[in-house]
């Protein structure tokens, strides 16, 4: 898989640039920010919370545990382009913001 020099691999639950990870992603690749696994569901293109079993490859049989390395032959790690992705806290806040109509009170600028 060949990523656009604009795209980063960026960690899914602190969205740190992993500029040390090397392609292919490593199972034993941990984000040196939070120390969460690189090569996990959460990490890959095919991850949907929408989808069934989470994971829009069909033939994948994915883990239960989204947030820890795994061995899955069709992992492909997700890039964020621009801007680096959306940590859990972020979503949590746009969440909230979509329930509650609230407002940029509270946020970090």
């Amino acid at each position: 898989m060949d990523a656009n020099m604009t795209d980063t691999l960026c960690c899914w639950n602190c969205g740190v640039p992993l500029t040390q990870v090397l392609l292919p992603v490593s199972r034993h690749e941990f984000c040196p920010q939070c120390a969460e696994a690189v090569h996990c569901c959460r990490m890959c293109v095919h991850f949907s919370a929408d989808a069934v079993d989470q994971c829009r490859e069909d033939r994948a049989e994915p883990p239960t545990l989204k947030e820890s390395a795994n061995f899955c032959d069709f992992f492909s790690p997700r890039f964020a382009s621009g801007e680096a992705g959306r940590t859990k806290l972020d979503e949590a806040r746009a969440k909230l913001d979509a329930l509650f109509g609230g407002g940029a009170e509270g946020k970090e600028s």
